[in-house]
């Protein structure tokens, strides 16, 4: 007589789109942890849990796509049934209030890698910069949107059909903004004179 709400719908690890989140989240879990451990390794675990978390960070606001919230966002979408978009937004304001912490508490931490050097330029310099944070916020959102949509599918056959229309809307308009984010980290990298690493 009801019909079934659709975000109640549990994980299964046996649908190919299932499969596909965890084996991605596996991987950026693994990711962060050696990175962590090797961070450790160089300097101390303090300063490793730091630049970890200021690394990480730099994922959630600094790039067009949700894999640095999307390590929390999915174990939270699992076991309490809370949308990713909603959990992003949280974790989003989350890494922001970390590096207000960071910058007045240890700002010469953002010294120590590539990454959390380019996070002090963009965050210390609203103009032009915080358009860097604006794109990256939208694309997020619309990556981590469209992840939701996914896990709210109910049957294969429609989780199939999703997945294809899906891909093509989400690849074209991340694509675009991926493309203003590298144009402006371009600008960013050549104004500030900062040589990428080898």
């Amino acid at each position: 007589m009801f019909n079934k709400n659709k975000s109640s719908i549990s994980f299964d690890g046996k649908h190919e789109t299932h499969k596909e989140t965890l084996l991605k989240f596996l991987a950026l879990l693994l990711i962060l942890v050696a990175y962590f451990l090797y961070m450790s390794w160089k300097y101390d675990a303090s300063t490793g849990l730091g630049l970890s978390l200021l690394t990480w960070s730099f994922f959630v606001l600094c790039t067009p796509v949700a894999d640095g919230g999307f390590i929390l966002a999915f174990p939270i979408r699992l076991l309490f049934k809370i949308k990713m978009a909603i959990t992003q937004v949280v974790l989003w304001f989350f890494a922001l209030a970390i590096n207000l912490y960071m910058l007045k508490a240890y700002p010469s931490m953002y010294e120590l890698s590539f990454p959390t050097e380019l996070l002090h330029h963009i965050l210390t310099e609203p103009y032009p910069y915080w358009s860097i944070l604006i794109i990256s916020a939208l694309g997020t959102f619309l990556s981590i949107y469209f992840g939701d949509k996914m896990m709210d599918v109910a049957s294969h056959k429609e989780r199939k059909k999703n997945h294809r229309h899906g891909f093509k809307y989400r690849s074209i308009l991340v694509l675009g903004l991926g493309i203003l984010t590298l144009a402006a980290y371009y600008y960013l990298l050549n104004s500030l004179n900062i040589v990428i690493p080898d």
